[in-house]
């Protein structure tokens, strides 16, 4: 599970920093602010991982 959820994080962070440099290289501000929503998407889903991840051991230890 921890290694679907790594390559997750960084297809999201590669289509992130993609959005940004075709943003930087076209000067759009549109594509600048996707880039970011999707750095911020990849950083929920880290964020959501480890703030899971003890409640999901102690769900698999204890197998409620």
């Amino acid at each position: 599970m921890l290694v679907t959820i790594l390559l997750i994080i960084i297809v999201l962070v590669w289509w992130s920093l993609h959005l940004m440099e075709q943003a930087y290289r076209l000067r759009e501000f549109s594509r600048m602010l996707a880039g970011l929503l999707v750095g911020l998407a990849a950083g929920g889903v880290m964020m959501t991982y480890f703030f899971m991840s003890d409640y999901i051991e102690f769900m698999v230890t204890h197998q409620l």
